[in-house]
């Protein structure tokens, strides 16, 4: 049999023959069919939208779903992974608005709602070729060919039924509360969705200290004045000032009146504030005076007096009025008379601002919540339109109503402009000069603090009143947290944590988006709400329909052409459930009353969360699937860490509420995907990195271990090409050029897998050493995988692959390839590394799918005993206790830990390896440790090309160890005491140095004073003995001999000799057997090294005979040290 042999390393045109190869032979399909009665094991793919390109972070998110899959395929289960699109939303809407130069407000007018929706449903599966692309090259087995597609009627006809199931549980209800909301958007957002990474920015706005004119004859008896009096209240916002209705205290706190001027008018005003505060609200501009006679603005040069008069408690506030703010806003429509008073709140602290909150109950959460439980309530500031609908002052575009004048039609933040339009005064900056003006500004100030901004638009967000659905979360959150500890975080404190925290606070889900692209509410009601119904399938909404129909409300039937009970796709291609069907729709209630559809879509989130069900058509087909647990809870996800606020969220929400049950039983959170020098890749940056150019330049395979084994997936990985390069040369090279070197030599011997195999407990100790390591490999890969740890598993396989099986393993066993006669010795080291290559491409198929198959195949294209078409239909290997041994290992990786010794000398010395060297002495504590070494001993001076190895017992004082201080600890301790006592350690004698090598603190004394040294305070370090240099680690010390004789010169001259030639060998294309016959010109240094040498060097080289000619025509030029002489090699025909 022969081997495949390859020129050199092509990761890329692997993956692309191998990619074919899967196609051809439909290997990913027989991965599922071959273990069809096998345990099924669950995968849910987080569906990705398509309107946009993927990025290399896609190719992070999509290995770490991909590796534990194909693990778990190899471990016999059955692997089902259905691909899914997820095509309603804001990125798809926004998308197509600025594709057609439109606004959300221009739809229905411009464009209808259909011909709108007709384009998002066009544009959200753009790229999906581009997608499904990147998912094959980069090895992502997942079915592709049947995908969920969240906008189909099936998938929409299941998220139905699942609002219904929450309906009918008394947890869906409509509420008319303050929302985050994004203008740009044009729609609520929901808690989860404004918690994104990313959505909190520190921002610089300008923030005020407002005065608030006090109505004089509602203040408590203490604080009757004739003067004016103002409340100060401080905002970042000034844009809710003109919306004010309340200012909110605390009962608890102590307030004070103040006597100063205005730094703006200079005008004298008399203020109130916390008494806590004074410090910070009067700050190094202001100086406090004791008497009213030194109150006067320029008694001072550059600092404004300041006279505390009065004091009252919080509670004394409640009540008293004051003037409305902003003179043009108009009055709150409902209730009036009860606005413009002081009211009180938990939430009112002296951490920060007057103590004194300025509350806007249309823009605030905590506002309006303060408003509505004071007695009686204040009315928010709400007005009607040209329509006699009550509105807020600021539009849904996030702009002032026309009719406040000075701000009247001006966005409430620059943000929300056009860049062109933007102007150079904010309304904020308006607002604080008018107030200034009008003696109403005590302080304007540039503020930073966090402001939460849209995930999608990237654009501010405002807290504004909106009529929603919500989904009342906060009343299961016990029952969400409860569960959570039923799920496998990993890491674990994102669920422990993260996760876990967000539940127990979780506040309702929002579900309203006043959007037109994607799943309508299917909720309709009554004009007077008296009579709601929630639709839950297609065949009720039929129904619903034809009793309207009856009802006189509905002329036709726009769903005619569906038909009842039929499950065929086609049949539900018929009808369209999107916004422009559902919106002409009119129910009838069971009074006869016409029903209307609420207006608004739901949450996108919802969708995704709904895909366990959906994606099967869930209950209307496939009922057992879900129901008998063959499809649900899925065993395994993954998706970003952002998705804790996400997928992973509304996954875990809907299924505790709908099926009283976790969907996911282990989840990987894997982190960002940032440049190398850690920031967040973007266009805009120039440090974005294009995936598919990467895979084209070093392969997925490469690409794909880099990621894994960098960093762990749920930290930030900083992405950087250098590493992927460097993998694809260090471990992929290595494993290659191992493969390589059996192949070279199995071919030239003819090796038959089939053949004669050598007993494992026959072999050579080096070989029995090896396979114990591949079975402590196989274990700990397998249990690091079945704990979702990829990151060690790969770490492991490279340390094997690098460090065991081709620096140790091969260097040492080359000669034994080498040899000529196919002995039972050369039978055990191919069949040995033959085992350690087959046993490794499976262990790393879940990492390297492509290289992996190419390197299972190249090997096994003739060997009988493997049946398997791919490594991916393979058994995962299992470690085999029979062929460990723990002693061998130990005893191996102690040859290995000397030997990294004294090649750490060499290279700190510049010896060359090629250099033998006379002698190394170790150390020996006892006498099993001096067996210990001299088993190892031929093995140690091979590979460190030493002559012999001198083991001296340790107390023998050949090797001197003297201790010094830690200077990083003893130094601040001891300061100038630190001479004497270097000098007292220095001095110490063996048996107290042993004790700090045990682990034991000694006492010295200095000073006439007895202090305890412990070992963490010095250094144990070795005296070099002359001609020998001394290195050691906490178990090991060696000294090695670097003195040279000539003769030892010689042997290093004619080995730097043979690698020169072998090198040439290479260069001229020589085959490893061809013999040749070298020609070179005079040089009395190797005249000198050819009187000892010059055999080992005809057999190393394979040359019949080696002529000295005084000119040589052809060749090439060998310069070293002290030699000199221009070489040709002439092939020798074989006869």
């Amino acid at each position: 049999m022969a081997f495949k042999d390859y020129k050199q390393l092509e990761l890329n045109t692997i993956a692309s023959e191998i990619l074919t190869f899967w196609e051809t032979e439909k290997i990913f399909e027989k991965s599922i069919s071959s273990n069809e009665n096998s345990t099924p094991y669950i995968f849910y793919e987080g569906p990705p939208s398509a309107n946009g390109l993927p990025g290399i972070h896609h190719v992070m998110a999509r290995t770490i779903k991909d590796i534990f899959c194909r693990y778990k395929t190899q471990k016999g289960f059955k692997v089902e992974r259905k691909a899914g699109w997820d095509t309603h939303g804001l990125p798809v809407e926004l998308g197509v608005e600025k594709e057609l130069n439109i606004t959300k407000e221009d739809i229905g007018k411009k464009l209808s709602i259909e011909k709108y929706n007709n384009a998002c449903r066009e544009a959200v599966m753009r790229y999906t070729d581009v997608w499904n692309e990147l998912t094959k090259k980069i090895g992502f087995w997942v079915d592709m060919d049947n995908p969920y597609i969240t906008y189909k009627t099936k998938y929409i006809e299941s998220v139905w039924w699942l609002l219904k199931e929450i309906y009918k549980k008394g947890l869906i209800y409509k509420g008319y509360t303050v929302q985050p909301y994004s203008p740009k958007a044009g729609t609520g957002l929901s808690s989860h969705e404004l918690n994104q990474p990313g959505t909190y920015k520190d921002v610089s706005d300008v923030s005020i200290t407002a005065m608030f004119k006090i109505l004089n004859s509602s203040l408590p008896e203490e604080l009757e004045t004739d003067s004016d009096l103002f409340f100060l209240a401080w905002t970042t916002t000034p844009w809710t000032l003109p919306s004010n209705t309340a200012l909110t205290i605390s009962k608890k706190i102590n307030y004070v009146v103040i006597d100063t001027f205005n730094l703006y008018t200079e005008k004298p005003i008399r203020v109130l504030l916390a008494k806590d505060l004074i410090n910070k609200v009067f700050d190094n501009k202001f100086v406090e005076i004791n008497s009213s006679k030194d109150l006067l603005f320029k008694s001072t040069k550059k600092k404004i007096p300041f006279l505390i008069i009065n004091q009252v408690k919080g509670d004394r506030l409640i009540d008293v009025r004051y003037e409305k703010i902003w003179e043009d806003a108009p009055l709150p429509n409902d209730n009036h008379e009860n606005a413009y008073r002081v009211i009180s709140g938990d939430f009112v602290t002296t951490d920060e601002g007057t103590g004194i909150v300025h509350t806007a109950p249309t823009f605030g959460s905590d506002d309006a919540l303060a408003a509505s439980q004071a007695s009686p309530p204040v009315p928010p500031l709400l007005t009607k339109d040209k329509n006699g609908e009550l509105v807020p002052l600021v539009d849904l575009q996030g702009k002032f109503i026309d009719n406040l004048k000075i701000i009247g039609g001006k966005y409430v933040k620059n943000e929300y402009y056009n860049e062109d339009q933007k102007p150079e005064k904010s309304v904020d900056v308006e607002i604080c000069i008018h107030l200034k003006e009008k003696n109403r500004a005590f302080k304007v100030e540039k503020y930073i603090h966090s402001y939460p901004n849209c995930w999608r638009t990237d654009k501010p967000i405002l807290y504004y009143p909106l009529d929603s659905w919500f989904i009342g979360v906060s009343k299961i959150r016990d029952k969400l947290v409860s569960l959570n500890k039923q799920i496998n975080w990993i890491p674990s404190s994102t669920g422990e944590k993260r996760f876990s925290n967000w539940l127990s606070s979780a506040n309702d889900w929002n579900l309203s988006r006043s959007r037109y692209w994607g799943i309508p509410l299917p909720i309709w009601r009554t004009k007077d709400n008296s009579e709601t119904k929630v639709i839950g399938s297609v065949n009720e909404l039929k129904s619903e329909i034809i009793k309207s129909i009856n009802n006189k409300h509905m002329e036709f039937n726009p769903i005619e052409a569906f038909e009842v009970d039929n499950m065929e796709e086609e049949n539900y291609d018929k009808i369209d459930l999107h916004k422009d069907t559902l919106d002409n729709i009119i129910l009838s209630s069971e009074e006869g009353k016409p029903m209307y559809r609420e207006n608004d879509l739901i949450d996108v989130w919802f969708d995704s969360g709904a895909m366990p069900y959906a994606q099967v058509h869930y209950p209307f087909e496939n009922k057992n699937l879900v129901d008998e647990k063959k499809i649900f809870p899925a065993d395994y996800i993954a998706e970003g860490v952002d998705q804790t606020r996400g997928w992973f969220y509304t996954l875990h929400v809907i299924s505790t509420i709908v099926f009283n049950s976790i969907s996911y039983k282990n989840v990987i959170s894997n982190g960002l995907v940032l440049d190398k020098n850690g920031q967040k890749m973007s266009k805009r940056l120039g440090n974005s990195i294009d995936p598919f150019e990467i895979i084209s330049r070093y392969g997925p395979d490469a690409t794909r271990w880099y990621m894994i084994s960098n960093s762990n997936p749920w930290d930030n990985l900083r992405f950087d090409i250098d590493g992927v390069d460097e993998i694809s040369r260090k471990f992929f090279g290595t494993l290659f050029n191992t493969y390589s070197f059996f192949v070279l030599y199995a071919n030239i011997d003819e090796f038959d897998v089939n053949k004669k195999n050598i007993p494992i407990t026959k072999r050579p100790e080096i070989d029995r050493w090896i396979i114990s390591e591949l079975n402590r490999l196989i274990e700990e890969v397998d249990e690091a995988f079945d704990k979702y740890d990829a990151t060690k598993a790969a770490r492991n396989i490279s340390t094997f692959v690098n460090d065991l099986l081709s620096n140790w393993y091969v260097r040492l066993s080359r000669r034994r390839f080498w040899k000529g006669v196919l002995s039972n010795d050369k039978l055990a080291a191919y069949h040995t590394l033959f085992e350690c290559l087959n046993k490794v491409c499976r262990l790393i198929a879940p990492l390297a799918p492509f290289f992996a198959d190419r390197l299972f195949l190249d090997l096994n294209k003739e060997n009988r005993s493997e049946v398997k078409d791919s490594v991916h239909l393979t058994v995962f290997p299992s470690s085999n206790d029979q062929y460990r041994d723990t002693d061998l290992e130990k005893k191996m990786n102690y040859a290995r830990d000397i030997s990294s010794l004294a090649l750490s000398i060499r290279k700190r010395n510049q010896i060359k390896v090629r250099q033998p060297l006379n002698k190394l002495i170790v150390p020996a504590k006892n006498i099993l440790e001096k067996k210990s070494i001299e088993s190892i001993s031929e093995l140690i001076c091979a590979e460190i090309n030493v002559k012999k190895i001198e083991i001296i017992d340790d107390s023998s004082g050949i090797i001197v160890k003297y201790v010094k201080p830690n200077l990083k600890i003893l130094g601040p301790k001891y300061g100038r005491s630190i001479n004497e006592l270097k000098n007292k350690l220095e001095a110490l004698q063996k048996n107290q140095i042993d004790l700090l090598e045990k682990g034991e603190s000694i006492s010295i004394s200095i000073k006439q004073e007895i202090i305890n040294i412990s070992p963490s305070e010095v250094l144990i370090e070795y005296k070099d003995i002359e001609g020998w240099i001394v290195a050691n680690n906490d178990k090991i010390t060696v000294a090695l001999d670097t003195r040279l004789n000539e003769s030892l010169l010689h042997e290093g001259l004619a080995r730097e000799f043979i690698n020169r030639l072998q090198n040439l060998r290479k260069q001229s294309g020589f085959e490893v057997t061809d013999k040749i016959i070298l020609y070179l010109t005079p040089d009395k240094t190797l005249d000198k090294v050819f009187v000892n040498h010059l055999d080992y060097i005809k057999n190393e080289v394979l040359a019949k005979d080696i002529v000295i000619k005084k000119e040589v025509k052809k060749g090439e030029n060998i310069v070293f040290d002290q030699i000199k002489t221009f070489v040709e090699l002439c092939k020798v025909k074989p006869k």
